[in-house]
């Protein structure tokens, strides 16, 4: 089937021993291969072979444990919405807490042994993640959740264990101390691990070998020093200053306003229960400033996000003014979202529509997760500049779900620059990218920025991917 197929007959070995990262661009079959080593896709006449000793399963599904980090919260995902976690008042009371979860995962993975325990508890400690265990699932936030998704397939007892882009999402030291775990495993146990990375400057040590996938080619196999040795270093720039000058000298929507103050909160407190997410938080953003927000995984950045996208429902009950107007005083939450571009984790999450690309991009238009009115023919015109913009031209068509994860995010970045908005709200805006496009990002958001009345909101876990436009720093700090 054409769909499965790379450009070239693949060859791959993973000897006893050896922890392999799989690099490449975006779209360009990394994620293709792993399915063929974790016979996801059925192959004629040449499977690939196994040999799982030490280990005494035998099925490749028992041995291989694949994490991909969709931001997936599992059995519930079908009905989860972009606003649902802010709406703890909606949620099913079936829906599964994390202790249950992970006891499960706990259970199903073998015997109950004091050394299973001890990795159980070790890992709830390294990833501090006890005041986690009562919380509902679908309350997790994007780092949360993939500490929580580490934890299962680990207490699974994998023989090999792939892990897509495992660091994305992370706060620093989460990210290092996810490395010292997984080289302690990698050393201790009967375990070999293959990280598929699109951030190549970031290879842990542990990692003997890099594999290239390019242009849906599988590479030969390099030992690590190899690669490191070849590799070509990060581009300084990559939008064009054709590209460049023409962002920044767009035609002015008539939506355009002067409004002075962006976001004023006063006083702002959220709280969940007992649980204290926000305390008694002033902040005050100005017309043309842009904030880096950052902070430790759980500290309360997409909760703060989401009460300036009018997403939270506890906005109402705080003082907060949007746009020079407060909350409550009458404006529906579409008159605020027409002058936001937002793309975060939780939307990536949320979209499960299989449209064309191009109507996704579209409906940032419409500020809908679908496409319910349909654009005219300038307006398309307009997502095929954007789209072009992100390097998405020639995918206009293709749906959605069929693009590579990097490519969705382009999609969703593409969407939140549409209707030229006049505060751009980009939570980990740089997931999944490879190391071009995450300059090319840098690149047009700098460019965009120069526009007249241009605010930014901008949440990472990486400093290096903050782009030079930033003027002001918002530091969370979280409650346990």
């Amino acid at each position: 089937m054409p769909e499965w197929r790379m450009a070239k007959p693949v060859d791959f070995t993973m000897e006893a021993g050896e922890h392999i990262a799989i690099v490449g661009e975006n779209g360009g079959g990394k994620t293709m291969l792993v399915d063929i080593i974790t016979s996801r896709h059925p192959l004629l006449m040449n499977e690939p072979k196994y040999d799982f000793r030490p280990s005494t399963r035998e099925s490749a599904s028992d041995n291989i444990k694949s994490i991909t980090f969709r931001d997936s919260y599992g059995d519930t995902d079908g009905q989860y919405y972009l606003q649902q976690r802010w709406n703890q008042q909606e949620i099913d009371k079936e829906t599964p807490i994390v202790a249950d979860l992970l006891e499960n995962a706990y259970n199903i993975a073998g015997d109950d042994t004091p050394e299973r325990r001890r990795l159980q508890q070790h890992l709830y400690e390294l990833f501090h993640v006890r005041h986690l265990l009562d919380k509902y699932i679908i309350l997790l936030s994007s780092g949360e959740l993939r500490k929580f998704q580490l934890i299962k397939t680990l207490l699974a007892n994998p023989r090999v264990l792939i892990m897509d882009n495992p660091f994305i999402g992370l706060d620093s030291d989460t990210r290092n101390q996810l490395k010292e775990l997984l080289t302690t495993l990698s050393t201790e146990r009967a375990l070999q691990i293959i990280l598929v990375l699109s951030k190549t400057d970031d290879i842990p040590e542990f990692i003997t070998h890099v594999v290239e996938v390019k242009a849906m080619t599988v590479g030969e196999k390099l030992t690590r020093q190899q690669y490191i040795d070849t590799r070509k270093p990060n581009p300084t720039r990559v939008l064009s200053e054709t590209a460049r000058n023409a962002i920044i000298g767009l035609d002015y929507r008539n939506n355009d306003y002067n409004c002075t103050e962006v976001v004023k909160m006063n006083k702002v407190s959220i709280k969940y229960g007992e649980r204290i997410i926000l305390d008694t938080l002033d902040w005050t953003v100005m017309n043309g400033e842009r904030w880096a927000l950052s902070g430790q995984n759980g500290a309360g950045k997409s909760t703060l996000l989401s009460l300036v996208c009018a997403d939270n429902p506890q906005s109402y009950a705080c003082d907060i003014e949007l746009f020079g107007n407060r909350r409550g005083s009458g404006e529906s939450i579409w008159d605020i979202k027409k002058h936001i571009g937002y793309v975060s984790p939780e939307m990536h999450r949320a979209y499960h529509k299989n449209l064309p690309a191009i109507r996704i991009v579209a409906s940032g238009m419409k500020d809908s997760m679908g496409l319910y009115v349909k654009p005219t023919a300038e307006e398309y015109e307009v997502c095929r500049w954007w789209m072009d913009i992100f390097g998405l031209k020639g995918k206009e068509d293709a749906p959605f779900l069929k693009l590579s994860s990097g490519e969705q995010r382009l999609v969703l970045l593409a969407r939140a620059f549409v209707k030229d908005p006049q505060l751009l709200i980009l939570d980990e805006p740089l997931h999944g990218l490879d190391n071009r496009n995450r300059r090319l990002v840098k690149d047009i958001i700098e460019a965009f920025c120069q526009r007249r009345n241009k605010t930014m909101i901008m949440v990472t876990h990486y400093k290096e991917e903050l782009p030079n436009c930033i003027d002001h720093h918002l530091t969370l700090k979280r409650h346990v």
